[in-house]
């Protein structure tokens, strides 16, 4: 039985994430190019209908951390997802795919921004397998009930991690 895997190649497991996958908010005092990585995976069980994909940071000091980026719908056949493909006019997604609003309240992928001088933040890149064909959801629900639908509808799923910190 193969397993089921999610990857990047532009940086290592458990390596760190580069500016060019920094958010750019001044808010946030960081000033980076925003850009998602390029994905890869493979092998999801043969029984998936549809994927989705989140980035949680556990060490965003939230309470209950910060979701990145959270995008569903993704057709059960698609390997991959280019690089900047959670640019916020989802043109580069695969069709039918939906992003959620991030934790910053933006749509699409919302880079890291951990505050400056805390340790390295986990940044997981989760690909999960879902027994729906879509999920019922529309560009105005909550990436809570998106995370919420796709748990209960999750097969399997696999990660990646990335680090990240500002010194």
């Amino acid at each position: 039985m193969a397993d089921f895997r999610i990857w990047s190649d532009e940086f290592p497991a458990n390596g760190y994430l580069t500016r060019e996958h920094e958010f750019d908010q001044q808010a946030f005092g960081v000033s980076g190019d925003n850009l998602s990585p390029a994905l890869q995976w493979e092998d999801p069980p043969a029984d998936t209908r549809s994927l989705a994909l989140t980035v949680y940071d556990p060490d965003a000091p939230t309470g209950s951390g910060f979701w990145h980026w959270v995008v569903v719908n993704i057709p059960a056949d698609v390997r991959s997802m280019p690089r900047n493909a959670g640019k916020a006019d989802g043109s580069l997604l695969p069709a039918g795919a939906l992003q959620m609003r991030n934790d910053y309240g933006t749509v699409g992928f919302g880079g890291a921004a951990p505050p400056r001088g805390d340790k390295p933040h986990r940044y997981i890149f989760r690909i999960h397998a879902l027994k729906a064909d879509q999920l019922p959801l529309d560009a105005n629900a909550t990436n809570a009930v998106a995370r919420f639908m796709t748990h209960l509808n999750e097969i399997d799923s696999a990660t990646y991690t990335g680090l990240y910190q500002l010194k």
